[in-house]
């Protein structure tokens, strides 16, 4: 049997590299597995040789132990890589296609799925709608963090590139497609951005500034993202966004001297529940900040794309409220600017094949702007470190020696 490796999470702070089961076409026990898929057939299938697996916002959330993951969970949900197996129900897909995954896993099959609404899968997770691999509470699929992965309903869910030899050569980019790339843009499109629009993004981690690049391409006038760190605003200004450092005050003010008016179009959050204040308050967590800065500065009738992460239980929260996702959301302020909210998993397969088009075609070079960096696989703990720290990078972790000789 081929060997497999993978990340694992070990406990708050700690993930190590193991060997791992390889692959079958059947669902097994293991941590965070749900009981009702243990022993699930995945005739539909296809295992995945990954070439490039990155590192998450979201999965840094588990690894500081700010949920209820289990130690052992096999880590890792942004996945590309060559297919080597097919499962006896699979049609389309072909030994050899070299394929990007959406991080929801979908079953093509349910009334949410046909309404495109793939990050809310009726069919892949026995405790609520909504599946990812290798995350707390989406069912137990393995994380691709690995040599290789189970991709199930693969004919449904697996984006081929067209051509292996261009899609290559833009690997890094193409990289981006199965999670931060589609999740920035879902936030912009979900917030209205259009051409002539000005746009506050809260926060310049991988998924902001991914929202920035979507907001240029959607035609964004102005584009400004908020952030407490010094390097990811300068990771942000180096392709063409305006910054504010929200530890210098309310986002409110700073967006008037740049815009001679104190309000935008569109605001975008993507920090999610492990927000900070701001200000004075910069260095302690206030849950609710993002949300009610965003409803003050983004103008009446407008929208807000919300792509940041939050959860419905944070074992590590400063309040008992917040330790099951309650937060003191100024709703009566949306409400009387009429503003609109859109939260939840990003539908990668809505945006998807559009974006990997504008790679491709040279539209849009989203590996730049996140500062996309390969590891080999045994420096995921140190990768995990050093953005637990703050570099301004994207870690993409290359398990079968791909990308980095």
């Amino acid at each position: 049997m081929t060997d497999n490796k993978g990340v694992t999470y070990q406990g708050p702070g700690k993930v190590e590299v193991q060997t791992i089961d390889y692959p079958g076409f059947e669902l097994k026990d293991g941590p965070g597995v749900n009981p009702a898929n243990v022993g699930r057939k995945v005739r539909h299938g296809a295992i995945i040789k990954t070439v490039a697996t990155n590192i998450c916002g979201s999965d840094q959330h588990m690894v500081r132990g700010r949920t209820t993951a289990p130690p052992g969970l096999i880590l890792g949900h942004e996945i590309t890589g060559e297919v080597v197996e097919t499962g006896p129900d699979v049609e389309f897909v072909k030994n050899g296609d070299l394929v990007s995954v959406p991080f929801n896993i979908a079953c093509g099959r349910c009334r949410n799925c046909k309404e495109g609404k793939t990050g809310v899968c009726e069919n892949v997770n026995p405790d609520r709608p909504g599946s990812a691999y290798g995350y707390v509470d989406m069912g137990g699929w393995p994380g691709g963090q690995a040599n290789y992965v189970l991709v199930p309903y693969a004919d449904w869910n697996l984006l081929k590139f067209p051509d292996k030899d261009q899609a290559m050569e833009k690997i890094l980019d193409l990289a981006m497609l199965s999670d931060i790339f589609p999740t920035g843009f879902h936030g912009c499109v979900t917030a209205g951005v259009k051409p002539g629009s000005t746009v506050y993004i809260a926060g310049a981690g991988p998924v902001g500034l991914a929202a920035g690049v979507s907001a240029f391409l959607l035609g964004a006038a102005v584009v400004i993202i908020g952030d407490l760190n010094k390097d990811r605003l300068a990771q942000a200004r180096s392709f063409g966004c305006e910054t504010i450092d929200v530890s210098q005050g309310e986002p409110r003010d700073q967006i008037e001297q740049i815009l001679g008016e104190p309000e935008v179009d569109c605001g975008v959050d993507a920090v999610g529940f492990e927000a900070r204040g701001h200000g004075a308050e910069a260095g302690t967590e206030h849950p609710a900040t993002v949300l009610n800065s965003l409803m003050d500065t983004t103008r009446a009738g407008g929208a807000l794309g919300i792509p940041g992460l939050y959860v419905t239980g944070d074992p590590g929260a400063a309040d008992e409220a917040a330790k099951q996702g309650s937060l003191s959301i100024r709703l009566g302020l949306g409400w009387a600017k009429s503003l609109a909210f859109t939260t939840g998993q990003c539908p990668v397969m809505r945006y998807n094949r559009q974006l990997m088009m504008a790679i491709l075609n040279d539209r849009v070079q989203i590996a730049k702007a996140v500062n996309a960096t390969p590891i080999p696989l045994d420096q995921a703990p140190r990768g995990y470190e050093d953005f637990d720290k703050g570099a301004a990078r994207k870690y993409v972790l290359d398990p079968n020696g791909v990308l980095v000789s």
